[in-house]
């Protein structure tokens, strides 16, 4: 009986083990044989090195770097995409997205129509940044202060 018991704890923390690697992305490591490209982003959020660069919900890369430029003020990421994935337009058009209940976020591609491919090097020039909630609801909180203001004013 004891014997089941330390069996059952053992596979718990090996359960446990990988929902944690998991979780922080550090169980998906792709081959370094890839590209790498970078985009600019006013605001990144949470995102973070390892996320998923992905479009249409297939993986093509990874994330492996993000820095500030102090001239532009805007965070750069650079990503690694798998060489399999050469065939993606340079018009390409990249979103941080976020994934899942405890709020990963990724970089997520959306093609563009050139005819134009991009390659090691290319720097995405579309970009969305990152939602960022408190943002959002302030902006709600504001736009319902003035609806009250307004009502207001109109009942005077």
């Amino acid at each position: 009986m004891e014997i089941l018991v330390g069996a059952f704890m053992a596979a718990g923390f090996l359960a446990l083990f990988f929902l944690a690697m998991r979780v922080s992305n550090l169980g998906a490591v792709t081959v370094g044989d890839g590209y790498q490209i970078t985009a600019r982003f006013q605001n990144v959020g949470g995102l973070k090195v390892r996320a998923p660069v992905s479009m249409g919900g297939v993986p093509l890369g990874k994330v492996i770097g993000i820095h500030f430029d102090p001239q532009t003020f805007d965070a750069v990421v650079t990503m690694e995409i798998d060489q399999k994935f050469s065939q993606i337009p340079d018009d390409t058009y990249a979103k941080i997205y976020t994934a899942g209940l405890l709020g990963e976020q990724y970089v997520g591609l959306e093609p563009g129509g050139s005819d134009h491919n991009l390659k090691a090097g290319s720097e995405l020039k579309l970009t969305q940044s990152a939602l960022v909630l408190e943002e959002v609801i302030g902006q709600f909180l504001f736009s319902k202060a003035q609806e009250g203001s307004k009502s207001r004013e109109t009942d005077k």
